[in-house]
């Protein structure tokens, strides 16, 4: 059986679903951080490394973005 390939409006369709839940995913990691530095739940440097990640996440996110929108216009 031959494979149907997907549709511009499909394809974007599945990245903004990805997008969002990498997005989400990002938020809640940053706001783990945030919140456990605040309450001053365990070490320190623990909690940095989860704000570290989340904005590393965060970046990813963006330069995905980045990436698929200049692959559109093109």
């Amino acid at each position: 059986m031959k494979k149907r390939a997907l549709s511009k409006q499909e394809e974007f369709d599945i990245l903004k679903i990805v997008s969002n839940k990498f997005l989400l995913f990002a938020i809640f990691v940053l706001g783990l951080g945030f919140y456990r530095m605040v309450s001053a739940i365990g070490n320190f440097g623990y909690n940095v490394i989860i704000i570290v990640s989340g904005i590393i996440l965060l970046i990813l996110f963006i330069s995905l973005l980045i990436r698929e929108y200049e692959y559109i216009k093109l």
